[in-house]
């Protein structure tokens, strides 16, 4: 095993570490890995990180299960929209991108360069959730109609299709703002339609990508085993000092992102 191939693994594990620490967040950093240190094409690198992030939220709903944090009925609801529009995103969506987007003199948007911009600033947001001061949030008396919940699916399921990443900080909030949940629920209930919105969206990948399953379930396995460690060592660490220095981390990484992509 290579100096390369040791630094990678050992990042899968802290990926899963934070991911278990703070309860969200670490997968966003599976993308910039995959492409600014293993040099994969950002389609592949956004089709695996569905697979991690998948994965390991299967492992954080049954935690969160048997602490009574997961309302499924309501989970549900939000997946299936979400599924249906992560699925089209990477089946139909992501392939169908041209590989010039638009050339302005000398400037060309690639795909490549577009979905990594659109990445940064999905990261950018899920920074600013991370290092704001939340007030005491809480939960609406009652739950909003479906068809708003439907809509709100399909935004959130495009935008986790076009970034690869699990979009929890996107579920929290709505789930707690629009469907009536408390704050623990939410995010033991986000975890199920991250799973489901994520592998389905990979089964979308599957039909349109070669997949290299060797490299894939060991790095899901070294994050699924952070993901252990982090959650053991949880209960020790403030996880709300955790989460906004990890926020600053998403921050500075999604400023450098932009950077690399137009400047550098």
């Amino acid at each position: 095993m290579d100096f390369i191939q040791v630094i990678t693994y050992l990042a899968a594990f802290l990926i899963g570490a934070v991911l278990g620490l703070i309860g969200g967040g670490g997968s966003i950093l599976t993308v910039p890995l995959l492409v600014y240190f293993l040099a994969y094409n950002p389609i592949i690198a956004t089709a695996y990180s569905l697979f991690v992030v998948g994965s390991s939220s299967l492992v954080g709903v049954i935690q969160k299960y048997r602490e009574g944090l997961v309302d499924f009925k309501t989970g549900l609801a939000f997946s299936f929209p979400s599924f249906i529009a992560v699925y089209i995103s990477r089946r139909f969506v992501v392939p169908a991108i041209p590989e010039t987007i638009v050339s302005i003199g000398t400037f060309s948007l690639t795909k490549d360069m577009a979905i990594m911009i659109f990445f940064a600033l999905i990261m950018f947001l899920a920074a600013f959730s991370m290092i704001k001061t939340k007030q005491n949030t809480k939960s609406t008396a009652t739950s909003q109609p479906y068809y708003k919940t439907f809509m709100q699916g399909v935004v959130i399921g495009i935008i986790t299709g076009l970034i690869g990443a699990g979009g929890g900080f996107l579920y929290v909030p709505a789930l707690v703002l629009w469907a009536g949940l408390d704050m623990k629920k939410a995010v033991g209930t986000s975890l199920i339609i991250v799973a489901i919105n994520s592998l389905i969206g990979f089964s979308g990948d599957m039909q349109t990508l070669d997949i290299d399953w060797v490299f894939l379930l060991s790095f899901t396995g070294l994050t699924i085993f952070g993901i252990l460690i982090g959650g053991y060592f949880s209960k020790y660490i403030s996880s709300k000092k955790l989460k906004k220095s990890f926020g600053w981390f998403i921050l500075v990484m999604s400023i450098y992102i932009i950077l690399k992509e137009l400047v550098f």
